[in-house]
Parts: structure tokens; C-alpha cells; sequence
């Protein structure tokens, strides 16, 4: 009776593996930016939009296409009107379960069967997005000599509108 509860226990040790067993196959990652509520598009591997919404959200991504050591990767453009756009990779690469659990539990069917398989393996990177967009200042004034242009006021860029100053 021992023998065969040892046995049970000794398989199930070898069988598992701790990516599989600790890991999850999608990641929340929260996005943000400055200013609020700019555009986020999210692209995966194969160029499909998966997410689209706007500043802040927070989105949750697959870590594995569902292949054999699959792992995805992911391709956030955030816009907004009067900013310079950026654009953010997001990849996976193997987290510690999987790289240092499976010395110790999994063994080799951990490291090349079941891990590889489930996708659990994985960890997005960045874990979140924080970007900060640039402000977009265009004029038309090209004069190399520091001259003043004269311009119609529907001819400014929203984003100087603001700052410019009433002469009398």
C-alpha cells in the first residue's frame, strides 16, 4: 500500500510541470498614457487588430499562439489629435517556473511536453504600458531669419491656439 502511494505520488511529481501548474495562458496588462484618453490599437504576431478603446484601459492578452513554443507577440500604436504617435512591442519570453520550476519538479517532460504545450510558460513584457505622447507643435513659418509669419487664425494648429497671446 505504501509502495503504490509512493508511486502515485513520484508520478504525478514527474508528470506535471510548474509553468503549467503556476501560470496562467493570458496576462492582464494595464495601458495608460498622457494625456488621457488617446487611442490604443493593439496588433498581434499575424498583423490582426485585437483591441482597440481608448487611454486608460487595461487588456487581457494570450501569451501563446497554441503551438508547440508559440509565443505570442504584440504591436500597441497609441494616437491622439496634436501628439506624436508611439508605438510599443510587447513580447513573452520563458518566466522562472518555467526555466528553474521544471529543475526541481518537471523534469524534462516539463521543460519540452507539457510546458511548451499549455503556453503557460510564458510572461508578457512590458508587464504594463506607460506612455507619454509628445506634443505634436507644427506651424507654418519657415522663415530661417526669425521673422514673424501672418497667418489666419484657422490656420493654427489647435494645440498653439492655446498658447498664444492677444496683441493690441
Amino acid at each position: 500500500m505504501k509502495f503504490a502511494k509512493l508511486l502515485v505520488l513520484v508520478c504525478s511529481v514527474c508528470l506535471s510541470a510548474c509553468a503549467t501548474i503556476m501560470g496562467d495562458n493570458a496576462q492582464m496588462v494595464p495601458i495608460s498614457s498622457t494625456p488621457t484618453d488617446a487611442v490604443i490599437s493593439i496588433k498581434d504576431e499575424s498583423g490582426t487588430e485585437i483591441f482597440k478603446g481608448n487611454t486608460p484601459t487595461t487588456v487581457t492578452l494570450a501569451k501563446s499562439t497554441g503551438l508547440y513554443w508559440g509565443k505570442k507577440s504584440y504591436t500597441v500604436t497609441i494616437t491622439k489629435d496634436g501628439h506624436e504617435s508611439q508605438i510599443i512591442p510587447i513580447t513573452a519570453s520563458a518566466n522562472g517556473y518555467y526555466m528553474f520550476g521544471n529543475l526541481l519538479f518537471g523534469g524534462l517532460i516539463g521543460w519540452f511536453i507539457v510546458d511548451p504545450t499549455s503556453g503557460k510558460m510564458y510572461t508578457l513584457s512590458p508587464e504594463q504600458v506607460n506612455s507619454s505622447l509628445g506634443s505634436k507643435l507644427s506651424h507654418n513659418n519657415t522663415a530661417k531669419d526669425g521673422s514673424i509669419s501672418i497667418m489666419l487664425l484657422k490656420d493654427v494648429p489647435v494645440a498653439l491656439r492655446e498658447k498664444m497671446t492677444a496683441i493690441n
